[in-house]
């Protein structure tokens, strides 16, 4: 059974920094494409970055592009946001995200509990 735990939040400034990290145990998820989500209060879930298996793609949301960075270790199967440059509105819970693939017998997306980002005015 995959167990997915993120840390890293905080309370932090504007134009502050933060790294996320998400720690997975029980199945490697190296084989995967995993990412971030985010969901603030009232808010629709917003899938921010995401990065294939080997790392040679990733995709950012017009809303975090040229801020944060994903990155993987998949040799410690971690997965990494570096957050810059933050904003109030990157205010909400993130969640590290593991992309279903039913090959690899995760027929479904799979995420973590998530850590809160608070970004201050």
């Amino acid at each position: 059974q995959m167990q997915l735990v993120e840390t890293g939040g905080g309370l932090v400034q504007t134009g502050g920094s933060l790294r996320l990290s998400c720690s997975a145990s029980g199945r490697t998820i190296s084989g995967f494409t995993v990412g971030w989500f985010r969901q603030a209060p009232g808010q629709t879930r917003e899938v921010i970055a995401t990065i294939t298996s080997n790392g040679d793609t990733t995709y950012y949301a017009d809303s975090v592009k040229g801020r944060f960075t994903i990155s993987r270790d998949n040799a410690k199967t971690t997965l990494f946001l570096q957050m810059n440059n933050l904003k109030p509105e990157d205010t909400a819970d993130y969640h590290c995200l593991v992309r279903a693939n039913p090959q690899l017998g995760l027929p479904y997306d799979f995420w973590g509990p998530g850590t809160q980002v608070t970004v201050s005015s």
